[in-house]
């Protein structure tokens, strides 16, 4: 059974870069609301819709969605790395489940899980181990992306699944709000960041690091006023987690990629993954928004939301 479910923004350079310290006070005192409603919940599994950013799917295969059945964390952005606890034959129960409902999902014995998937299971396991998971990719980096009404009916069969679980089963929606992080493109690339948006593979240990320290560099000058990267949005943030709370997603459907980039950023198609989460409770979910500000040091719209099915 589905015994709740958590929603929130995740952003890799929180622990590097600081923001005002009112607005950190309130977001950590949010993770740990978050956390006692997750402790509270004591689910024995956690199915987490995740974002991937260019660090384990390529263009050389690129699934819209992706259930892990075995699989690591890559550990970036100081993220736990190392083999994930994924129970085999329930992530095979869950990916079956959903091909029978009719929406076509890969599988990986192979997944590698970034920051996109590792942060909010470390930040809200504060009181309660949540170690024990199912990895769900959704593809919010690179075009094409699969449509809201297909990420629905991702969130619709998994949640169908996950109901009738004998496991108390806790849903997480990674990614998001607004943000525009430095995500490259097939168009603009050089040969060699193609090469790499195809082929992937693992990052030698210097160029991780030079990737890594141009993500904690934009921080600084985002705040100042200094960066290229398209503003944060709170006009389109609100609208979207006004959304939320009202427990219709249906209305979402009808964004399309190039609103998104135009407005929320590049970063911004990472809310399919709180539609997915929320979609997996069913209609008539009931909902709290913990915190949401947009935090420019930290590059990102940062939300967070508890839900549960009614």
């Amino acid at each position: 059974m589905i015994v709740g479910s958590v929603c929130m923004s995740h952003s890799p350079i929180m622990d590097r870069n600081r923001a005002a310290p009112d607005a950190e006070k309130r977001f950590w005192k949010a993770i740990e609301k978050a956390a006692d409603y997750v402790a509270e919940a004591d689910p024995d599994l956690v199915v987490v819709f995740h974002p991937d950013h260019v660090n384990g799917f390529f263009y050389k295969l690129l699934p819209s969605f992706c259930i892990g059945i075995e699989g690591v964390s890559v550990g970036d952005f100081g993220t736990v790395a190392g083999k994930l606890d994924i129970p085999e034959s329930r992530a095979w129960s869950c990916a079956e489940h959903t091909l029978k409902e009719g929406v076509d999902v890969a599988i990986s014995y192979r997944i590698e899980v970034d920051h996109g998937g590792a942060q909010p299971i470390e930040l809200l396991s504060s009181k309660v181990p949540l170690t024990r998971m199912i990895p769900i990719f959704v593809n919010c980096a690179l075009a094409p992306r699969p449509t809201m009404a297909r990420v629905r009916a991702l969130g619709e069969a998994v949640g169908r699944w996950a109901a009738a679980c004998p496991e108390k089963v806790l849903i997480i929606g990674s990614g998001g709000l607004s943000h525009d992080p430095p995500i490259p493109s097939l168009e603009t690339a050089t040969p060699e960041v193609r090469q790499r948006l195809i082929e992937g593979g693992p990052l030698p240990h210097s160029a991780r690091t030079a990737r890594q320290i141009n993500v904690i560099g934009e921080g600084p000058r985002y705040a100042s006023g200094q960066s290229k990267l398209l503003p944060l949005d709170t006009d389109w943030d609100k609208m979207l987690l006004d959304a939320f709370t009202s427990g219709d997603l249906s209305p979402l459907d009808l964004i399309d990629d190039e609103t998104i980039s135009r407005t929320g950023g590049r970063g911004g198609h990472e809310v399919r993954c709180w539609i997915a989460a929320l979609a997996a409770l069913g209609q008539g979910y009931s909902s709290e928004m913990l915190f949401y500000e947009p935090i420019p040091e930290w590059l990102t719209g940062m939300g967070i939301m508890s839900a549960r099915p009614n």
